[in-house]
């Protein structure tokens, strides 16, 4: 990350879930700094607009009103609420639903929905914390029983792949098995992601 003693023009404020990618586009971009909230915040959506508008107060206290902030968050699962907290700021958040159709891209992800609405969705992210953050996250290693009551919706597991990473795979794909579900892995890189942050730099250098 940048120093945050120094200047910025642009700071994002990012899930944590999207932490290394956002820190990966940021690093060339003069001028933009990230920082991120938990990635536990991906299982409590509802906690996702508070803490986003805490962020933002902090940012602005600190820096002066003046500061562009971008959020990276799509809605995630917080029902409008985080718009609303962005309401009247000035500030903008990435288009979308969630990072899967951020990093998919809106016209393939509602596609993918379209052939099988029972999906479950894993990213590079979500692919290394397969265990923490889903299988203990939802209880499943405490309460086995509740994967039927879970899961029994689900038909495939689509990992979105940000990386070429064969260990990734493996553990997508034991994710699967473990889940009961078909396994499908499609290599999508940053899809809408990597042209959101960098219009933050290049708006930057225009200013």
């Amino acid at each position: 990350m940048h120093d945050p003693g120094g200047p910025a023009h642009t700071v994002v404020i990012g899930c944590g879930a999207l932490g290394r990618e956002l820190v990966t586009l940021a690093a060339g971009l003069p001028g933009v700094e990230v920082t991120c909230l938990p990635a536990r915040l991906h299982n409590r959506p509802e906690r996702i607009a508070g803490a986003v508008r805490e962020r933002l107060d902090r940012i602005r206290t600190e820096r002066g009103q003046g500061v562009r902030v971008f959020v990276a968050y799509a809605d995630c699962g917080t029902g409008g609420a985080l718009d609303v907290a962005l309401a009247g700021t000035g500030v903008e958040r990435l288009a979308g639903a969630h990072c899967y159709e951020v990093y998919a891209g809106s016209d393939a992800f509602a596609a993918m929905a379209d052939e099988e609405p029972g999906t479950f969705y894993l990213t590079d992210f979500l692919a290394r914390q397969f265990d923490t953050l889903v299988w203990a996250g939802l209880g499943l290693d405490r309460h086995p029983k509740l994967l039927p009551q879970l899961f029994g919706n689900y038909r495939r597991l689509v990992y979105l792949a940000q990386t070429d990473d064969p260990e990734l795979d493996r553990r997508a794909r034991s994710a699967a098995e473990r889940l009961g579900l078909a396994y499908e892995r499609r290599l999508v890189g940053l899809g809408d992601l990597r042209p959101a942050i960098e219009a933050l730099g290049a708006a930057g250098v225009a200013s």
